[in-house]
């Protein structure tokens, strides 16, 4: 595209109410936000939004263009060789001395790099390494609910959703459990502020503290590296040290790595849909009257549902690579793009009522796990299999737990986080919020 046609297309963003760029955009009400991106859908061709530097900023300005429609995100999913990850999926980029120090992650790498190490990865994501998890997960989910009962807990996120997440991950790990306080700790630390807009200040002393919860927690797995090397004991840890792909397992810089972006990823992700799951089937007693009388029918489509609603990862960036041209905008090398999952997930080209929340939707194409391609998420079957177990619990119990009020919500551009949501047990009878 020439930078004519680019300063048009930032020209036309510029006379839109709202701006993707600015960070007061992700601090709008989650309906503002849904309402922008229905607007963009409706452009005919994506926007380019100019994300400014700042007063005494080095770099020059640079922008995006926000890819909103279900078919673009898919097409830009599949075709990494246009649509590159590295330097970077998320905002800002990594530094290089970052990904020099603590590795790069899986989600910003391409080609022969990615693909060699998604196959040592997917290694510890056999059917058998699932099934072997599943009946744990079960397990663990009566205990968690077990607790919330006894305990008659107030405060969803911490007892149950964030419980769940992270204590599956572990098991599956093989955390030693007098290490695990530890390791949640380092991991809120490290992604409390992913996507959030910060002060000069903030921008200056928080990266460390992450950076120091990332270090602290790759120091941890190498020493579990080194030790299940010596004495593989069949947890995933094991299986990723000791594989044998093209004569290759995971170093212990690529196993920290991936350790990090497990703990972050597949925690977060999957607490956020948890969370964002007690209260959708709190606002829709409907919804929840049918799982709870079948739930063997419509779980899996109910998971589904809840997934595409809630959208726990907003978007992730990608850099041109070639030129190319899609949904009416020529792209070329340098450019950046947007894929905004929260956008496609409410596409009426795709989705029949897309605002309604329906658990026997079908087919439910959502893009909550990545629009396909190589980047696709390889926890996905797990991230269900959590969701599931847990809701059969809530579910099955004589006295039914809602949420209370609203969540508190983080203001964020990459996820949909629930920083809390307050809960109550309850009569049969009285399934709304107050």
């Amino acid at each position: 595209m020439s930078s004519a046609d680019r300063t048009s297309s930032a020209r036309h963003a510029d006379r839109l109410p709202f701006d993707l760029a600015d960070p007061a955009f992700w601090k709008l009400p989650r309906e503002q936000r849904l309402a922008a991106f229905a607007h963009l859908r409706r452009l005919e061709r994506p926007a380019y939004f100019v994300e400014r530097a700042g007063r005494g900023a080095r770099r020059p300005e640079r922008g995006f263009y926000a890819l909103v429609r279900h078919a673009d995100v898919v097409e830009a999913s599949r075709q990494a060789e246009v649509f590159a990850s590295a330097p970077g999926a998320t905002a800002p980029e990594p530094p290089r001395w970052v990904r020099t120090v603590f590795g790069d992650s899986m989600v910003n790498l391409d080609g022969p790099r990615h693909a060699q190490l998604r196959r040592v990865v997917s290694r510890a994501f056999t059917p058998r390494v699932l099934a072997d998890a599943e009946a744990g997960i079960n397990a663990l989910a009566a205990r968690i609910v077990d607790d919330l009962v006894a305990g008659r807990a107030d405060e969803f996120v911490s007892a149950a959703a964030s419980r769940m997440a992270f204590e599956v991950i572990c098991d599956m790990l093989g955390v030693p459990e007098p290490g695990r306080v530890e390791i949640a700790r380092q991991v809120d630390r490290a992604s409390e502020n992913a996507g959030v807009a910060r002060t000069l200040r903030a921008r200056i002393r928080v990266p460390g503290r992450g950076l120091r919860a990332l270090g602290r927690m790759q120091l941890t797995v190498a020493a579990l590296g080194r030790e299940r090397r010596r004495h593989p004991t069949g947890d995933l840890i094991s299986a990723l040290v000791t594989a044998d792909v093209d004569g290759q397992a995971l170093s212990t810089r690529q196993l920290g790595s991936f350790f990090s972006l497990l703990m972050v990823a597949g925690v977060e992700t999957t607490r956020n849909a948890i969370a964002h799951a007690l209260a959708l089937l709190t606002d829709h007693p409907d919804q929840r009257d049918l799982l709870t009388r079948d739930f063997e029918r419509y779980a899996d489509t109910a998971v589904d549902e809840i997934v595409r609603f809630s959208t726990p990862i907003i978007q992730f960036r990608r850099h041109v690579k070639r030129p190319h041209v899609m949904g009416g905008q020529a792209f070329v090398p340098g450019d950046r793009v947007m894929l905004l999952y929260a956008s496609a997930n409410r596409d009426e080209a795709v989705f029949d009522r897309p605002d309604t929340f329906d658990i026997t939707r079908r087919p439910n194409p959502h893009l909550g796990y990545g629009g396909g391609g190589p980047h696709y998420c390889l926890g996905a079957h797990l991230a269900r299999v959590e969701i599931k177990a847990l809701l059969r619990e809530l579910l099955s119990r004589p006295r039914a737990l809602r949420a209370v009020g609203l969540p508190e919500l983080g203001h964020s551009n990459f996820d949909n986080r629930v920083r809390s949501q307050r809960c109550a047990f309850e009569d049969a009878e009285t399934r709304t919020r107050p």
